[in-house]
């Protein structure tokens, strides 16, 4: 069962916390995780492009010219996509490019992270993370207690605005809950930082095997 070191807001080492190894010693699958981040990406497109067909293109009414005897090609209006300002065949329409992962694969890239994090000794447990006000500095000293190294996505159980608008203004710390944590973000930010009763929501949730 893998181990990992609780700090408080001071950079003071606590003690050591046991994790779940079915959550955080779980053998990195790289397909699912590969999967999991594409599906989060499909999520995020707009899909907001349109273009107009030649029923939506505005004017050609009225056939241009007769059908016989004036020597030119037959058509029956100015907007054919073979025209130009014609309208578009196979253009571009309104769409939605999410699309579901079986829940299991979910879960199983998650846990494929977390353990990296585990193994890559990117992860930091926080006693507790409570500001009294919001103040950006709080955050950096807190960061630097902890000795953090790149990104940082800060996990906590509940929002809390004190943390969430003292943290906002850093470009690379990042603050989520656990119902906001997600496989993109966990990659893309390098070392991981959650409160202990976070990171004992977050073993609940992976393990809990009850359909939503």
């Amino acid at each position: 069962m893998p181990e990992v070191s609780m700090y408080n807001v001071n950079g003071d080492l606590l003690g050591k916390v046991r994790l779940n190894d079915q959550v955080f010693d779980a053998p990195v699958n790289n397909t699912a995780v590969h999967d999991a981040v594409i599906r989060y990406l499909a999520g995020g497109r707009r899909g907001t492009s349109d273009t107009k067909t030649r029923g939506e293109v505005r004017g050609g009414g009225r056939k241009p010219w007769r059908q016989k005897g004036t020597g030119r090609a037959r058509h029956g209006s100015i907007r054919s996509p073979i025209w130009r300002g014609g309208g578009i065949v196979f253009g571009p329409h309104p769409r939605d490019y999410s699309y579901t992962l079986p829940r299991k694969v979910r879960r199983l890239a998650l846990k494929s992270v977390l353990s990296s994090k585990i193994m890559e000794d990117k992860l930091i447990v926080l006693e507790e993370l409570k500001l009294e006000r919001p103040r950006t500095k709080d955050i950096i000293d807190i960061l630097n207690n902890l000795k953090t190294s790149g990104g940082v996505l800060l996990v906590t159980m509940v929002k809390d605005d004190n943390v969430y608008k003292s943290a906002r203004n850093i470009s690379d710390v990042k603050t989520v809950t656990i119902d906001g944590l997600n496989i993109y973000d966990l990659l893309v930010y390098e070392t991981l930082v959650v409160t202990k009763d976070a990171l004992a929501g977050i073993e609940e949730a992976l393990l809990n095997e009850e359909p939503a």
